[in-house]
């Protein structure tokens, strides 16, 4: 799929990809900020180098001394070195050397002026000797320089962008086209054509092309790309749809009720650019270091220049050789790679498992976390009522009390009436015919089913009309109603057959989630507005013994202090409706149960797929971050504790130097060691 199609059919593309180029554009100064390069630039730069490098160390005068070789000559041979090495210098290095006029503008110095520096050094020095200067050149040297470092931008580079386009590649799985109904007959038009309120019909196996709402049709719809849950999800009319999914073997008619930035996908693409333009602890101390190397590089190679004057007063070869290859083992390529790369590849990677991360900094605070405390409505439940229990009496099976009840609720918009029939659903059980439907104003609803009235009522009605109760009917309803479940009674010919008890939906995986974490070794605790007796049923489901009950929307944010008290580090899971005060507060804010609504600002972290098992993934993947962190701060700052002074020659007289070829190697190696150890971080395994 082509530019045009991608930036067309996502809608959104376009403004997220512009509006961070136009961030790089005025901070292109950073040295950790390489995502303005192209890596098939540095691609086609470091083929033609390196094959106008290989003449260049052949006919080497120079290197085939220092190796005792002697190679092929002919008229004009000599040179080869000076001719590959001139255009070496102006076509491989001009990127570095244009990196360093825009850091100096900048005033920020970094790695791009430290290789300019090395390189203009050597280019300079080798022209002066091939023009009659005696001395040594070091084309072979800058010729190995330049190839060298551009193997290891390219490969940088391509590391980098891959886990940018991760997520801009969703933006492809938008068709161009949608098929709109209008009237009777369906036509088919641009996507970026499309209206609020258009009405989009859904083929068997189809991309889904818009944000919309089903208004005719059954099917099941893989939403991989936004929940990363591989799990197909069942649409119904009323149900939500998100533009990229893939429908599944049903055809579905779809009302357009979001375009442009307001779309789900979008909204995505937007948290995880924020993410990445953001930078956690780790990462500004990286840039720090990076900046101080600088200064501690150039002040390194002065005074290594003024020692070796006094020492070798006639042998500048031998003192600008020392110069040049300080200046080549300082460059803090490595080191400036170290958190961006592993940040990059993070974000990425946990957007793809519906872990999407707005801020650097809550994702590298999230391996501290010793309590992890949901908030219970919409995070542990689905935030709606549900068939808890059904209990029956006399010859009547569980099955045929709903199949009575759903057959008197089908016309019924009460939540009760939906959560039965969804229930009988659920069960697949065949439907019942009834009729002359009543409500009760509140109270509950009768109909005749199979010609005998059929009543789903409360306690109070059940009361009042004097029908009497099986004894387990009683004992039952009670236990119900003291774990704050709500009871109806289902009465056929005004014999009460049984009592089905509802309640806030506990989510499948939530009890998973729980145990998760608490093998992580990481306390769990659950808030609630509802009563203690709900809160206390849902926490002994889930294993939660640490319970806030009957909490106020305003007095979120003060549980989340008090668990604070003595240093302990707080993540708050919230659906962001009326949790955003104790997201804010907690250390790591979690929203869940976003899904088309991602931009929830208060939390650092959007779980996109509700499902509470992402928190632990968070946790792992923090970890997993914070380590590869680690590694590669350890790797790019020894490497240069080490190397500058080899470079300067303090033990030259152990008969030990750095020649700055090798220490371009060196270098290089450096750099791609650490590209290399970001890249096994996508071994992490989330759940998928």
């Amino acid at each position: 799929m082509d530019h045009e199609h991608h930036n067309h059919a996502s809608g959104t593309a376009p403004e997220l990809v512009e509006g961070h180029e136009e961030h790089e554009h005025h901070d292109h100064h950073d040295h950790s900020d390489h995502s303005h390069h192209d890596p098939s630039q540095f691609r086609r730069k470091f083929w033609l180098s390196l094959v106008l490098t290989i003449p260049t160390l052949v006919f080497s005068s120079g290197l085939q001394g220092i190796l005792s070789l002697s190679g092929p000559r002919f008229p004009g041979s000599e040179v080869i070195p000076a001719v590959f090495g001139l255009v070496i210098f102006v076509y491989g290095g001009r990127v570095f050397l244009t990196g360093a006029v825009s850091e100096l503008r900048a005033k920020q110095p970094g790695m791009m002026t430290l290789i300019s520096l090395a390189i203009l050094v050597a280019f300079g020095y080798s022209a002066a000797v091939t023009l009659g200067l005696k001395g040594m050149d070091f084309w072979w040297e800058l010729a190995t320089l330049i190839t060298i470092m551009l193997l290891g931008h390219w490969i940088e580079m391509s590391a980098i962008m891959g886990a940018q386009n991760a997520l801009g590649e969703l933006a492809k799985l938008i068709p161009d086209e949608a098929d709109v109904v209008h009237g009777d007959h369906v036509m088919t038009m641009p996507v970026s054509q499309l209206s609020l309120g258009d009405i989009v019909l859904v083929r068997p196996g189809g991309s889904i092309p818009v944000d919309g709402e089903v208004v005719d049709g059954e099917s099941e719809v893989n939403e991989s790309l936004l929940t990363g849950e591989s799990a197909a999800v069942a649409k119904t009319i009323g149900a939500e749809v998100v533009a990229g999914s893939i429908n599944g073997s049903g055809s579905l008619t779809v009302q357009v009720t979001k375009l442009g930035s307001d779309t789900a996908l979008a909204g995505v693409m937007k948290l995880v650019a924020e993410a990445q333009e953001s930078k956690s602890g780790a990462q500004v101390l990286a840039d720090r270091a990076a900046a101080w190397l600088f200064y501690v590089s150039v002040t390194a190679a002065v005074i290594t220049a003024i020692a070796w004057v006094l020492i070798k007063p006639d042998d500048p070869t031998f003192v600008l050789e020392r110069i040049v290859t300080v200046l080549v083992i300082a460059c803090p390529h490595a080191l400036g790679l170290a958190i961006p790369l592993v940040a990059q590849i993070s974000t990425a990677l946990g957007a793809r498992s519906g872990l999407l991360v707005r801020s650097r900094a809550a994702l590298e605070d999230a391996r501290n976390i010793d309590v992890v405390l949901f908030d219970k409505t919409g995070t542990l439940t689905e935030g709606r009522q549900g068939v808890s229990q059904v209990v029956t009496v006399a010859d009547v099976s569980d099955d045929d009390l709903l199949r009575l009840a759903a057959a008197v609720e089908a016309k019924s918009e009460h939540p009760i009436a939906r959560a039965i029939v969804g229930e009988a659903s659920d069960r697949h059980l065949p439907k019942l015919r009834s009729s002359k439907f009543g409500s009760l104003a509140g109270r509950g609803a009768e109909a005749t089913v199979d010609g005998e009235v059929v009543s789903v009522i409360s306690a109070r009605v059940l009361t009042e009309r004097g029908i009497t109760m099986d004894a387990r009917l009683v004992h039952e309803s009670r236990d119900a109603g003291a774990e704050g479940k709500t009871v109806v009674f289902v009465v056929r010919n005004n014999e009460a057959l049984g009592m089905i008890a509802l309640a806030d939906v506990i989510r499948p995986t939530s009890a998973e989630a729980v145990l998760a974490l608490k093998a992580r070794g990481v306390r769990v605790a659950m808030l609630t507005g509802d009563s203690h007796e709900v809160a206390k049923w849902v926490g002994g489901k889930l294993g939660i013994d640490e319970i806030f009950a009957e909490v106020l929307p305003g007095e979120k944010a003060d549980v989340v202090i008090r668990l604070q008290e003595g240093g302990t580090k707080v993540a708050m899971v919230g659906d962001g409706v009326n949790d955003a005060p104790a997201l804010a507060r907690a250390d790591v804010g979690i929203a869940i149960g976003a899904g088309t609504n991602v931009a929830i600002e208060s939390a650092g972290i959007v779980l996109a797929g509700s499902d509470p098992r992402g928190v632990a993934d968070i946790l792992k993947l923090s970890q997993a971050t914070y380590r590869k962190m680690q590694q590669n701060l350890f790797w790019a700052t020894g490497y240069n504790v080490i190397g500058i002074p080899l470079a300067a020659g303090v033990l030259y007289g152990a008969g030990i130097l750095l020649a700055p070829a090798l220490g371009a190697i060196f270098m290089s190696v450096s750099t791609i060691v650490v590209a290399l150890n970001a890249q096994l971080l996508r071994r992490v395994k989330l759940r998928s």
